[in-house]
């Protein structure tokens, strides 16, 4: 690295270059992954026939949630999501998670179970088991560190590197309501009752605070070889789209009225004057997956998800690297699409 750059203040290098930066002695040493860092989830080989899958996630107070917008339950309840939608999005099964938290002397056992409780909620269904983790104090914020395990079969692991030239973009859900609940949540200092919101506002708001990881998506992905790349949109559209695509190399053509959006999403854009595309492309946090589709799979694909009652929704079409990455509005009109998602250190 040169001078110049080991001076260089964390604001000006950006999250994902300073992600790229760690020492090498590190990312070559020991175990050789067969996955590595750049994707969702690491993943290890220890026999021919089961690999394992790790990823981990750091949660900050006033970074990555508030007490403001989210109760202790649903910030427990999130940080379990969160990370079991990067399983999903290697089409992995889960089987445990490590919990390494620090408290503030403010926040009471309520507190503490109720936390807890909310981290159970995800997992239990997925019988998704605590294994250990560690607990440490802290003057004024609360910091979440999860690390989560599960297991797949060599020949089913998802990935972010394998889009081709041709490819169909799809997207699971509805994308822009996580974004939309939290632009709610921001007008109040505590998190309201749920008795107080409408049912559309309900709607959002809990798309927000309580996402549901795809993990049964992930696996029928990884079931045949229907999907050639993936991702879990933890970023944004424009962000996630913009990583899968420089893994694989290529580019991308996104067709602005096929991107799926709830009713509610629309209504509320409307009542507050936003258009909501700006939640659908650059909100984040909505914790659906973001997968491609060879033309030639297509057909059995969508079979498969509709006997599933799985939503999925073509939103555009793999490109050469050299067309970048762009949204088309109508067929005289295409813009390229640039990433706004959430960066940390960026300026």
């Amino acid at each position: 690295m040169s001078p110049n750059r080991q001076s260089a203040r964390l604001t000006h290098l950006g999250e994902f270059q300073l992600i790229q930066s760690i020492p090498r002695q590190l990312t070559t040493q020991g175990c050789q992954p067969t996955v590595g860092t750049g994707d969702d989830a690491a993943v290890f080989a220890p026999s021919p026939k089961e690999q394992v899958v790790i990823s981990t996630d750091l949660l900050v107070e006033e970074i990555h949630f508030t007490r403001k917008t989210a109760t202790l339950f649903d910030i427990g309840y999130k940080a379990a999501a969160a990370n079991l939608s990067d399983l999903a999005a290697m089409g992995a099964t889960p089987t445990g998670i490590f919990v390494a938290i620090a408290l503030p002397p403010s926040l009471t056992h309520h507190d503490w179970q109720e936390f807890y409780r909310g981290l159970a909620t995800p997992c239990r269904p997925l019988k998704v088991r605590l294994l250990g983790g560690d607990t440490s104090s802290s003057p004024n914020s609360l910091f979440i560190a999860i690390t989560i395990i599960g297991q797949v079969h060599p020949k089913h692991i998802l990935t972010r590197e394998g889009a081709k030239v041709g490819d169909l973009i799809y997207v699971s859900g509805t994308l822009g309501d996580s974004a939309a609940g939290l632009t709610y949540l921001k007008k109040y200092n505590h998190p309201p009752q749920p008795s107080t919101l409408s049912k559309a506002m309900s709607f959002l708001v809990q798309r927000h605070l309580k996402p549901t990881p795809k993990i049964s998506l992930g696996q029928l992905l990884a079931s045949q070889p229907y999907a050639s790349s993936a991702m879990d949109l933890s970023d944004g559209l424009s962000g996630d789209l913009a990583h899968l695509c420089r893994q694989s190399r290529v580019g991308a053509l996104i067709l602005s009225n096929h991107i799926p959006m709830s009713e509610q999403l629309q209504r509320y854009a409307k009542r507050v004057r936003t258009n909501p595309l700006d939640w659908s492309l650059h909100g984040g946090e909505d914790y659906e997956l973001l997968f491609t589709i060879p033309p030639q799979s297509q057909r059995a694909f969508q079979k498969m998800a509709k006997k599933r009652r799985i939503p999925v929704t073509q939103i555009g079409t793999i490109q050469p690297k050299r067309f970048g990455i762009r949204i088309e509005y109508d067929e005289q009109r295409h813009e390229k699409l640039a990433p706004k998602s959430y960066e940390h250190f960026s300026p």
